[in-house]
């Protein structure tokens, strides 16, 4: 596959793969959505790897731990702004292997770089305290110190953002940092590798290992003994066999699973504003975000217009390579992506619900190989099996509901609670209606819910434990208590 000229011409992205050897029984390929053509191949890493990059970064944690707070900072500093100086080269190279839309994967640059630039701004400012003593011969302190070496597990959808919203945490609490990314999505990872080398951070600090035996690796990153911390951002179903590996060691857990989000429209809505949220929160990277609307629920009074419009702005998404200028639609990850969400689109289809999505030449009608059709389904009920699993695709779901407790009742009927989303101009209601919510995270009149001073995160099945904003960076120390008597 001939690689465009933008990305092939700097040194930072040649350096993070191999052309294609003679012998490639110890690699693993790279393979564009898109076309499912390989274009990149990495050494197969496994156990040896592994425990070889623990060792480097357990080796390094006494020292980066004791490098001043304020190092730290300007050491993060730098590495978001080197991350914003190649957006253009991490662009494209996170299209190339992800998929989506050249415009989003510029945006998850700086989504990416905003959370190394706050943690490198919240590092400096991990704050102990003093307590007044019962005892007046005695003084009590408390203070945060790092966890020690972190391990993360980082997905496919988001390669950039997701790995330095970990990393970035862990290293400005003073952890050194071991992370396994996505097999797919491998070469953001090593491009932001590189990016923290050049910034100044020293070895073993961020660790990358990669390779197809995901278990393998995962294996030995949860059950390590120098292994103070894990995190994974990832499935439900994986997250729960992760947490169980960990027991064996009682390592801090901090779990961002799935997500089932209901997006609530009431009849009093601005339809508008309500509509240009949930384009934004259903169809951005083509539904495969953990945030993303898997069940829209609209006030009964409103349903038909809501849904002609909704109809007819999905019909008009351009579908195509992320690399093509204009497209909105990129692939899904791979064919098996696709055939899971074709196949809830089937299931719902002859559970009764309708498709009233317009054929569109803009559209392109794909639907083979990684390619889904942005769809939109009337009359789904809330038992349906694609309002009860996570879609991860281009598929509105719209369940009709009459008064605001059916609604509340519809929306908690899930297993997840990541994000939600409400929609209405009565004040009141949108308050009682986000405090019953039971999600992490509720967007109110507001679709773009994700920043790195907010915390991320969930419950329920969806997982514990919160990413970016202060309480993300509480997630990677330790509070540590001391008592001084014989004063």
């Amino acid at each position: 596959m001939a690689l465009p000229s933008a990305l092939v011409k700097t040194q930072l992205i040649k350096s993070c793969w191999l052309e294609q050897p003679d012998d490639t029984s110890h690699c693993f390929a790279v393979t564009d959505p898109a076309t499912n053509q390989a274009f990149a191949w990495l050494p197969e890493q496994s156990e040896t790897e592994t425990l070889a990059a623990i060792d480097r970064a357990t080796e390094a944690f006494t020292q980066w731990r004791d490098t001043p707070a304020r190092k730290r900072a300007e050491l993060l500093f730098r590495w978001a702004t080197l991350v914003r100086e190649y957006k253009q080269e991490l662009a494209m190279l996170l299209t190339l292997e992800q998929g989506k839309p050249l415009s989003e994967a510029l945006g998850e640059i700086e989504y990416g770089a905003s959370y190394l630039h706050w943690f490198s701004e919240e590092a400096p400012r991990v704050y102990g305290s003093t307590i007044p003593a019962i005892d007046g011969s005695k003084r009590i302190f408390v203070t945060k110190q790092p966890v020690g070496v972190v391990a993360a597990i980082t997905p496919w959808n988001f390669p950039n953002a997701m790995l330095a919203r970990k990393a970035g945490a862990a290293l400005a609490a003073g952890c050194t940092f071991v992370a396994k990314p996505a097999q797919e999505t491998p070469l953001s990872a090593y491009a932001l590798q590189r990016l923290a080398t050049m910034a100044g951070i020293p070895e073993g600090v961020f660790e990358l290992v990669c390779g197809s035996d995901s278990a393998a690796i995962g294996q030995v990153l949860t059950t390590h003994k120098a292994i103070a911390k894990f995190s994974f951002t990832g499935s439900t179903k994986v997250g729960r066999l992760l947490a169980g590996q960990c027991s064996s060691t009682v390592k801090r857990l901090s779990l961002e699973l799935g997500g089932n989000a209901p997006f609530i429209v009431f009849n009093d809505t601005d339809v508008q504003q309500a509509l240009d949220g949930l384009m934004l929160a259903k169809f951005r990277n083509a539904g495969q975000t953990c945030v993303c609307v898997n069940r829209v629920l609209v006030q009964q009074e409103i349903y038909d217009e809501f849904a002609k419009r909704l109809a007819k702005r999905v019909s008009a998404l351009k579908v195509g390579p992320g690399i093509t200028k204009g497209t909105e639609i990129g692939p899904l990850i791979h064919a098996r992506a696709a055939a899971n969400v074709n196949g809830l689109v089937a299931d719902a289809l002859a559970a009764g619900a309708h498709d009233i999505t317009l054929a569109s030449e803009t559209a392109g009608n794909k639907s083979e190989g990684n390619w889904v059709q942005p769809r939109v389904l009337t009359q789904v009920t809330n038992d349906m099996a694609i309002a009860q699993q996570e879609i991860f695709g281009p598929i509105a779901a719209l369940i009709p509901f009459t008064h605001e407790a059916e609604a509340v009742s519809l929306a908690n009927d899930t297993e997840y609670g990541l994000a939600s989303y409400v929609y209405t101009r009565d004040n009141a209601q949108l308050w009682r209606v986000a405090e019953q919510l039971e999600f992490g995270m509720v967007g109110m009149n507001d679709a773009a819910i994700s920043n790195p001073a907010a915390p991320f995160g969930g419950v329920k099945q969806s997982g514990y434990g919160r990413e970016g904003s202060q309480y993300g960076l509480d997630d990677y120390l330790d509070i540590k208590y001391m008592s001084m008597g014989g004063l």
